[in-house]
Formats: C-alpha cells, structure tokens, sequence
C-alpha cells in the first residue's frame, strides 16, 4: 500500500509542474484578453433615431483617437450623417484596465472626460460630466 502512495505521489509531483505551468499561462492569457487593445472597427449602439455607426479607433501621436466612418439607419442602411468623419474620442491612453482621454457626444454636441473599456469583441464607451456618466456598448467590427 506504500509503495502505490509513493507511486500516487511521484505521479502528481510529475502533472504538477505542466498545470501548475498551464493555469499561469492561462492566467497571463486572461489578464491579456481583459487589457485588449480598442483598435479596430467598431459598430455603435443605436441612437435615439435608431442610427449606428462604425467608429474606427487607431493611434494618434502617443495616444488613440476614434473617428466616425460610416453610419447607419434603423434598417442598416448606409446614409450620409454630418458627423461622418468627425473624431468621437482622443488622447485615450492605457491606465489600469481602461483608455482614459477626452469623448465628444454628437447628441449633446459637447466633449467630456471618457473612457473605453475592452472586454472580448465588446467596447464599454463611457462619458461623465462630474458624477453623471452616460455609456454605451460597442461591438467589434473587427
């Protein structure tokens, strides 16, 4: 019976190492996916009228600006929209899980401190003006 714990024990000992090895990756692997990057397209939530848009984020200077290219009806229709081509967000810098910089909201046709936050193939857009905040759910185009 000693010998088969010995056995059990030399076993484990031997698995240890590759799971132990296998959860820090997966580990590093999920703080990585939570630290994703907000480059690339992404399609908005509707607004009042129902419209989206596509917003493209990519750098500028030390930083990371999003620019409206493309908007929508409530039916997915392409149309023509004058904030086609205005930038929605800059100067959004990576600090502690989020991109923090400046967000302009069309609807208000203000700017306010903002913020993105990746998770997966979703974007958390938030705006606050002192302790009111408004957000928004982005999906990513790719």
């Amino acid at each position: 019976m000693l010998a088969m714990s010995d056995t059990c024990s030399d076993a484990l000992q031997r698995m240890g190492a590759p799971l132990l090895g296998g959860a820090l990756i997966l580990a590093l692997w999920t703080s990585l996916a939570d630290a994703a990057s907000p480059e690339g397209t992404w399609h908005t939530e509707p607004d009042q009228k129902g419209q989206t848009a596509y917003v493209v984020a990519k750098p500028c200077g030390d930083a990371l600006c999003g620019t409206m290219t493309r908007a929508f009806d409530a039916n997915g229709n392409e149309i023509n929209h004058p904030n086609v081509g205005k930038r929605l967000f800059w100067g959004m810098v990576p600090e502690e899980g989020v991109y923090v910089g400046r967000a302009y909201v069309p609807a208000k046709d203000r700017e306010y401190p903002g913020t993105l936050r990746v998770q997966g193939n979703t974007m958390k857009v938030q705006g606050c003006l002192g302790p009111i905040c408004q957000s928004q759910t982005w999906s990513r185009v790719d």
